[in-house]
Parts: C-alpha cells; sequence; structure tokens
C-alpha cells in the first residue's frame, strides 16, 4: 500500500521524512507475525501503529486488545494478561480468561511495557518463545497464537542496566522496532495537524473555523510540545472555543500556552543540492563541528582584534603629550604597558595595549589545531568523564547522548574510563 493510501485509511496527517519512514516499516512488517516495539515519546500516537500493523495483518478480522501496563496494579496484571482459577487467590471467586487467552489468533498491544513488573516479563517471554502460558492457580500449560505488539515512551536499554527489564525480553519484543517522531521534530506537520484539528471541531460542533497570523503561526511551529499530538489537539480545541475572533493573533495565541517555551533542541539546517533540488540534512556530528568550529572562529577573532588594538598606537611615540623618546629607556625595559602604567607626564586616554618602539614583541601566525571531527568528539567525552569523575550516565546526561551511545563511543576511540 502506498504511503497516502495509508494516512488516508487511518486518518495520518503528516509529510515529515520521519513519519514516512516509521509508515513504511510498519506497512512492510504488518503482514509477518513478526513483534514489533513501538518507541516513542508521550502522545505521539503509538496505539494509531498498533491498529495500522493489525488491520494489514492476516489477522485483521480476529480480536484485537490494547493493554496499558503501566495502569494495572502489580498485584493482578498476572491475572489480567492469564487468566486465573477459581480460589487462586483472594476474591477469585470464579475462574476467569486472560488476555492472552481471550485474544487467540489475534493481536495484543501491550503499551507502557517498560513498566511490566518481572516477574509477569518472564511470563511473556515463555509465551513470545513457545505460544504458552499457564493461568495463576493453575499447573497445566495452555497454548495461544497471539501476535504482540509493544510500545513504550522509556529507553529500555537503560531500564535492562538498570535491572528493571529483561534483556532477552526486550531483545525478542524489538524484532521489528519503529521508532515514532516527536511532534516538535515534525517541521511544518504541526501546522497541518492543528488545521485538521481545528476542521474537525467546527464540523462537529457547527462553529466558525479560527485560523492564525503569521506571528502565531511562527510561535506554534517553535513551541516545544511536550506532549506532542494530544496536546496540540487539545490546545486547537481551547483555541476553537475560547477565541475572540476567528483570526488568532501571537499575543492571544500565547495566552492558552502559559509554560511557552521554544524547542530547545538544534536547529536542523537544510540546504538545497544543486544536482537534483532536494534537501540535505546535517547529521549530529556535523552540527557539533561546526559549533565546534565556530568557537575556534571567535577565539581567533578575538585575537586578532586584541593584536589591532596593540598596531593602533601612534608610532611617533607621542600620547597625549607623553614623550616616548625622552623614555626610551623606561619603555625598552617595558615594552607591552597599559596606560595605568605609564610616567605621570601627560596622560593617556586610550585603554588600548601600547607597544613601545623598541618593543621585541613579534607577530606570530596562529596556526590552526587539528580539525578532525573524531579527535574533538574524543575530546569532549574525555573531558565530560573527567568532569563527572567517571560516571558515564551523568556525562552522557552533559554531553546530550544516550547513555548506550556513551557506551559505544567509549569502546570505539578506545578511551579508558
Amino acid at each position: 500500500m502506498d504511503l497516502q493510501t495509508l494516512k488516508q485509511r487511518f486518518g495520518i496527517i503528516g509529510n515529515s521524512p520521519a513519519l514516512n519512514y516509521a509508515l513504511s516499516v510498519a506497512d512492510r512488517v504488518a503482514p509477518t507475525n513478526l513483534s514489533v516495539l513501538i518507541t516513542g515519546e508521550s502522545g505521539v500516537g503509538k496505539e494509531i501503529f498498533s491498529q495500522i500493523l493489525h488491520q494489514l495483518s492476516p489477522r485483521k478480522h480476529s480480536p484485537f486488545i490494547a493493554v496499558n501496563c503501566g495502569a494495572i496494579p502489580e498485584g493482578t496484571i498476572d491475572s489480567e494478561l492469564f487468566g486465573h482459577e477459581k480460589g487462586s487467590f483472594t476474591g477469585a471467586g470464579e475462574k476467569r480468561k486472560g488476555y492472552f487467552e481471550s485474544v487467540d489468533g489475534g493481536t495484543i498491544f501491550l503499551d507502557e511495557i517498560g513498566e511490566m513488573p518481572l516477574g509477569t516479563q518472564a511470563r511473556l517471554l515463555r509465551v513470545l518463545e513457545s505460544g504458552e502460558f499457564i493461568k495463576v492457580g493453575s499447573s497445566v500449560s495452555q497454548k495461544t497464537d497471539v501476535r504482540v505488539v509493544a510500545a513504550t515512551n522509556v529507553n529500555l536499554m537503560e531500564s535492562v542496566q538498570k535491572g528493571k527489564f529483561r534483556e532477552d525480553l526486550y531483545y525478542r519484543l524489538s524484532t521489528v522496532p519503529i521508532e515514532i517522531p516527536s511532534l516538535r521534530d515534525r517541521g511544518e506537520d504541526i501546522y497541518l495537524l492543528f488545521r485538521k484539528f481545528c476542521i474537525d471541531f467546527s464540523e462537529k460542533n457547527k462553529t466558525p473555523i479560527i485560523q492564525l497570523d503569521d506571528e502565531a503561526k511562527r510561535l506554534l511551529l517553535k513551541y516545544n510540545w511536550p506532549g506532542n499530538v494530544r496536546q496540540l489537539k487539545n490546545i486547537a480545541e481551547q483555541i476553537s472555543v475560547l477565541a475572540k475572533d476567528k483570526i488568532v493573533y501571537a499575543d492571544e495565541f500565547i495566552r492558552f500556552i502559559p509554560d511557552f517555551t521554544v524547542s530547545k533542541t538544534p536547529a536542523v539546517m537544510d540546504y538545497n543540492d544543486g544536482n537534483n533540488g532536494g534537501g540535505t540534512n546535517f547529521s549530529e556530528r556535523e552540527l557539533l563541528y561546526k559549533m565546534l568550529f565556530d568557537i575556534k572562529k571567535d577565539i581567533n577573532d578575538l585575537k586578532q582584534y586584541v593584536l589591532s588594538m596593540g598596531a593602533a598606537a601612534p608610532s611617533n611615540g607621542n600620547y597625549s603629550g607623553v614623550d616616548v623618546g625622552q623614555n626610551k629607556s623606561f619603555y625598552n625595559s617595558n615594552p607591552v604597558m597599559m596606560h595605568e602604567d605609564l610616567p605621570s607626564k601627560g596622560q593617556v586616554t586610550s585603554g588600548a595595549i601600547i607597544l613601545g618602539e623598541q618593543s621585541n614583541y613579534q607577530r606570530t601566525e596562529t596556526v590552526d589545531e587539528s580539525l578532525s571531527i573524531e579527535d574533538k568528539e574524543k575530546e569532549l567525552i574525555l573531558r565530560a568523564l573527567k568532569k563527572h569523575k567517571g560516571k558515564r550516565k551523568n556525562a552522557a546526561n552533559d554531553l546530550g547522548i544516550s547513555e548506550r551511545t556513551l557506551y559505544r563511543k567509549i569502546k570505539e576511540y578506545g578511551i579508558d574510563d
């Protein structure tokens, strides 16, 4: 199925490359029985992707159920998923089927899988590997044919390292990973979604369709959107109800977002390729290189400014009445002086560095240090590890990368921390 048809069928708005890639992966893996792990921040639309995986699969006519693992108490989650026998625990007045038994032949979507208790994780791993489960209070193994789609808004690899998530289950679930981009990373999709929500609300409630002026639209695109699509929809509906006029200006728009802050992520620059007319995005390493190069350039500019201030001193040796010639021995012994060090005769009006006629000072050419991206990256990692006394998690946070990426870089550069 082509992407446009897929978007129309499931009501997906947007054209960002990251979203299109996630949709293409979902389309290709849907007809299989492989387990899928959907990752992304809260509110990005992970459940819609689980619906895509089910509706485009041979299981589409079989049951589908979504289970929020974080909303089920630890003491009852085993019973909810696998069922229980009568009298197996206090309150178990009758035999009960669990989700894996009820959805046999269909798809089960386990949202917030990172919140699942370790004991339940072991039971789930057995289902994924053999298709077998045992009800709470029973000793009889039962078979089930269920496709598992899991989702999380946390870094499961970090949970594995902390002992909160089973490593074998992580690799079993993430046979095919799908990462959904956050709203702030989707560019113009934000405005398209906002317009869609406003139009839907207007049609449903018979109200005028509100519009944003250019400045309000700019603020809409700059906002960080921590709640992603869910938050955007709420804001669109609030504005549709409470806006004074059809045209919403920036000063009114910003009142609907009291904690307004712009995105703190680096802007992704692009340029047009003259050969194909397409845009090319800089990688994170290229952005880091540019940042380091800009800092180096600023330092060199500062050096040149200081040198130019020295060169700007008058060549005749006269500074507002100070006769350098009459004090030649004094200046020879003090070739570089600030104005407060000059003899009391006369007054120096410039705050520049003064070079005497007999100064031994010579201009030196600045030699560029290494501009290797690898060298700079290694240097920053070493500095971060030293700063945090070898604590990799704190160093990773300071560098703005994941702890997993830091581990890989340490190994790649052979750093002994």
